[in-house]
């Protein structure tokens, strides 16, 4: 029986020595299924500006709602009011605010794709690598957001609340959460604040590391259809809702000296704009192949901070 013998100067395998013949390398297919972060910057943040912005170093000026005074009248009043001229109501000029959204944050992708590479295997690797590139990006994007979004949260402390009698967890003293109290911590002190803060009903979010949501399912709810959605966990990372807050689960969230920095709000607190501003395929000069490149662009504001709650919390 011929032998088959490495050949030290030829890395593609093995070459026969006798009258064996040559077995070739196959290469499959398929692909090991690869495991993503879950994102939830699109779920908590509203992308009403995406379609105007364009590339690297745009901004878009939003306008704010300006609140418009109501005053008392009085029938047979000859004037308006105090101030007034006799015969005239008393009228305003109505500022509005503006919010300047600048597209100046980015991230780009690039690898190279060999032309035996594409030969010998099946799968089509520059469109299976791009895939791959577009979820990292949104986990890195994702991660930014989680990372800084909270400094600018309009309500945080243990003093929180229009009452200031919520207590929301500090540096010194983070709100401790157990599945004996989760469902209280949601419940009593992110609803009740949203409730006194005039939160729309709809829209309302938290987002909560892996360690708290698996609280949830171990607390009082334990059946998962009980949080009012009987969807299974997607790609953003969606657990269910309870008391209309819709609850989400991210592994970015920020953590400092072991606390957790935990984002709650509306999703008008925070906007959110990304454009894949290039693409582009180019002969790689120095080797067979193609290098593969593509820059994202993308910026995000805290437009309403009276919006967004922050939490510090402990396990």
């Amino acid at each position: 029986m011929a032998l088959l013998a490495r050949n030290p100067a030829d890395n593609t395998g093995y070459q026969s020595t006798g009258s064996a013949k040559f077995i070739p390398q196959l290469w499959s297919g398929k692909m090991v299924v690869k495991f993503y972060t879950k994102t939830v910057f699109g779920e908590i943040s509203n992308t009403d500006y995406e379609g105007e912005i364009k590339d690297y170093g745009d901004s878009v000026v939003i306008n704010t709602i300006p609140s418009i005074t109501i005053r008392d009248y009085t029938f047979g009043d000859p004037t308006g009011g105090p101030g007034t001229v006799p015969g005239n109501l008393q009228y305003e000029k109505p500022t509005s605010a503006n919010v300047l959204l600048e597209i100046n944050r980015a991230k780009y992708f690039a690898f190279e794709c060999n032309d035996i590479e594409k030969f010998q295997s099946k799968p089509i690797l520059m469109d299976t690598f791009s895939d791959d590139a577009g979820e990292q990006l949104t986990i890195a994007i994702d991660s930014d957001v989680l990372s800084n979004a909270y400094l600018e949260a309009g309500h945080t402390g243990d003093l929180a609340g229009p009452n200031a009698n919520i207590n929301l967890g500090t540096n010194l003293a983070p709100l401790v959460i157990t599945k004996s109290n989760v469902i209280d911590f949601l419940v009593e002190t992110v609803g009740t604040l949203m409730d006194e803060l005039d939160f729309p009903d709809s829209d309302r979010w938290i987002i909560l590391p892996s360690a708290i949501t698996s609280k949830i399912k171990t607390s009082e709810l334990k059946d998962a259809s009980m949080t009012g959605d009987s969807q299974s966990t997607l790609r953003n990372g969606k657990v269910g809702m309870i008391d209309r807050l819709h609850i989400y689960r991210s592994n970015q969230i920020h953590r400092e000296n072991g606390e957790y920095q935990v984002m709650a709000g509306h999703k008008s607190a925070l906007t959110f704009a990304m454009q894949m501003a290039k693409t582009e395929t180019l002969k790689n000069p120095f080797d067979f192949g193609d290098l593969v490149r593509g820059l994202n662009v993308y910026g995000y504001k805290v437009v309403k901070p009276a919006a967004l709650i922050h939490c510090q919390i402990a396990i």
